[in-house]
């Protein structure tokens, strides 16, 4: 791992676990798991214009600074490629010679983890959309194809050089900690960038990590790759820990930032408070959470229902509210922390936004009929509308990895959109209509028919439900109404619903045939989004809401130290039976895994008790000294990987020449990309 990464080792071997995929993950063993964090030695700004351009190139012992690197990973990228490309075709095997290969080797260093991220940051730009280059838009596609390939194939060179724990540790550090793209650029640069870090995180300000870049863009290669899934797994299970980076916190508490690091439950406190973030266990929390409050809403809505005494109904909606408003804190809180585009990418946000909404709808009825009068319910009505969402909440909470639940929410958005779209469209017919009938219709129309009936006539014909509009639309004009109306019924239930119907197969057949990609993806969401920053989340609702009020204004009258103190001690107390059934079941799985181990590991491997065991035995072990001389003499390895007929490395100055002179050559079965000298 060079210089740079010495403290990242362990001081035990790990030459049993590093054969097998599940040790890495595994962070119990005799050694020190508290690995130290990644420390780089990245050079600063340097160089002036009389110095010249050879001043800020990095020197021995450094690394390209981010700000940099993102530029060159730009200009290699937009030299090799100025066509469009699809997937497939970028994975040719040509294509990965001439092209993917070369950068790969070019761009890959096993010292600076930053190039993960300067490649993702970089395929999040390409994707961007530009209004005054839409002719390019295909050739931007492709070259962000291009960085997510080389994402790739650089993340698993990093997992293949640095097997074991302390690879997973690297592993953990190029995903999940966070990289400053304005690193060691210009003043004029960093002068112009947004503010928006309005909380100080000591040094962590401004900074993004590479996975989050990936749930952005929707890099689902590169989160399905084996060495990504190797850290987001670690994540969730709570074996790699960190403090995340997000972007407002409602109850920040930035006092200490932990590093990215492996866990070792035997030396944390039993009430480590800190395991409240972890995924996993996060996930069972909120699970609890949202079943506390659908039980808090069916007793609330079954009493109203069944006429039940006043007095319980306000007991169980009183209950209900306060529980439900720190829920939508908690809500609100997780949207706030990393932006609606990657909390959009939950699969159940639009429930939850769904139920906010209506939450919020009936809220304000509430407060209006108590200021009126205690004794009218007319709230409660609208609250009633939200069964179907909490239901259906549950089921997409219990199966997260259902491909159908996945599909669902990508469908969803293509159904609202295009609905949107229908609606904007066909209010013409309602206006032209209205107009029609206040202008050329009978007298009954005049005074009978209003827009709402005229909406509620177009919605039955839309759905096929009544006929009443086409009956009555000579009464709008002779031959103007029936038109009208006609056109609408053939837009509507034929030209429409072919569109809705092709365009959410579409969606399924993509999803149904990239539906492992598409779970690993999902499942990646809720790794990263479980991961939490702010101190609220530590406080159960409706407790959070007391943090609110109590807490947050304590932390201007006292000094850092003093309120994470505070902060600690009452997230202790609050949480203190769940810290400790956390603290003993992970004690004992390490202890049961231990004993499992040194017990039955010659059992489960005992050749007797397997027909195939013959098998394992000869792959388990080496063979001797003297038949891989043999072996090599019949086949010599440097010869099967002889890569004299592949084309050979570009050097910089090679590159950089060839930068304006590339050309592509397509033939009727296949493109390919020369290097012109």
């Amino acid at each position: 791992m060079g210089e740079d990464f010495a403290d990242t080792s362990s001081r035990s071997s790990f030459d049993d676990e590093d054969d097998d995929p599940e040790a890495a993950l595994n962070p119990h063993g005799d050694d020190t798991d508290n690995v130290a964090p990644l420390r780089l030695r990245r050079f600063p700004p340097q160089g002036t214009r009389d110095a010249g351009s050879a001043a800020l190139l990095p020197g021995e012992g450094t690394v390209m600074s981010v700000y940099m690197m993102m530029h060159r990973i730009r200009r290699l990228v937009i030299a090799a490629i100025d066509d469009t490309y699809t997937l497939d075709e970028l994975r040719a095997p040509h294509m990965d010679r001439q092209i993917v290969r070369p950068l790969v080797d070019r761009l890959y260093n096993p010292q600076d983890p930053a190039i993960v991220y300067c490649l993702v940051a970089n395929r999040v730009q390409f994707l961007r959309p530009r209004s005054h280059e839409a002719l390019h838009q295909g050739v931007h596609e492709s070259r962000a194809i291009l960085c997510e390939l080389l994402a790739i194939r650089i993340l698993r060179r990093f997992h293949e050089d640095h097997p074991g724990r302390s690879g997973l540790l690297l592993l953990a550090n190029i995903l999940v900690s966070g990289f400053d793209p304005c690193d060691a650029a210009p003043e004029t640069v960093r002068s112009r960038r947004p503010q928006w870090a309005i909380q100080r995180r000591g040094g962590h300000e401004r900074k993004l990590t590479a996975l989050e870049l990936a749930i952005i863009s929707e890099s689902k290669m590169f989160i399905k790759s084996p060495a990504c899934q190797l850290v987001v797994d670690a994540v969730h299970r709570g074996v790699v820990v960190y403090t995340p980076l997000s972007f407002v916190d409602f109850l920040p508490d930035h006092y200490k930032y932990h590093p990215v690091s492996l866990y070792e439950p035997r030396r944390a406190p039993i009430l480590n408070h800190r395991r409240l973030i972890v995924p996993r266990i996060r996930n069972v929390i909120e699970l609890m959470h949202f079943a506390l409050l659908l039980l808090l809403y069916m007793l609330t809505v079954a009493h109203y229902g069944f006429g039940a005494d006043m007095d319980g109904l306000r007991l169980y909606e009183t209950v209900f509210n306060v529980f439900a408003a720190g829920w939508v804190l908690e809500q609100f809180a997780a949207v706030v922390e990393h932006g609606w585009e990657v909390h959009a990418q939950n699969l159940w946000s639009f429930l939850d936004l769904t139920f906010v909404a209506i939450y919020g709808a009936y809220g304000f009825v509430r407060a209006v009929e108590l200021l009126v009068s205690d004794d009218t319910y007319y709230a409660l009505p609208v609250l009633c509308t939200a069964a179907p969402v909490l239901l259906t909440r549950i089921a997409f909470t219990l199966m997260p990895d259902n491909i159908v639940f996945i599909a669902l929410h990508a469908m969803m958005r293509d159904f609202t959109r295009l609905t949107f779209i229908a609606i904007w469209c066909f209010a013409g017919f309602v206006v032209g209509l209205l107009f029609l009938a206040r202008t050329s219709g009978e007298d009954s129309l005049n005074s009978g028919v209003t827009w709402a009936t005229i909406t509620k006539w177009l919605l039955w014909i839309w759905f096929g439900l009544d006929g009443t509009g086409i009956e009555r639309s000579a009464d709008f004009h002779l031959i103007l109404g029936p038109t009208l109306i006609v056109t609408f019924a053939f837009l509507g239930n034929t030209l429409f619903l072919t569109i809705l119907v092709a365009i959410l197969t579409n969606t399924f057949s993509k999803i149904i045939s990239n539906e492992a990609a598409e779970i690993q993806f999902r499942r990646a969401v809720l790794t990263f989004q479980g991961v939490k920053s702010d101190a609220i989340f530590s406080y159960p609702p409706p407790f959070n809401i007391a943090a609110m009020m109590i807490l947050l204004p304590i932390k201007f009258l006292v000094g850092p130290l003093a309120f994470h103190q505070l902060n600690v001690a009452v997230i202790r107390v609050l949480n203190a039976p769940v810290l400790l059934l956390i603290g003993l079941w992970e004690r004992r799985s390490v202890w049961a895994r231990r004993s499992k181990s040194s017990r039955f590991r010659s059992w489960r491997y005992f050749p007797g008790l397997s027909p195939h065991g013959d098998i394992q035995a000869v792959f388990r072990t080496e063979p001797p000294p003297e038949i891989v001389d043999a072996l090599e003499k019949m086949d010599a390895l440097h010869e099967v990987t002889s890569t004299d007929h592949m084309p050979s490395v570009p050097s910089a100055k090679d590159l950089r020449a060839a930068a304006s002179a590339v050309r592509r050559r397509r033939t009727s079965n296949s493109s390919s990309i020369r290097f012109e000298a």
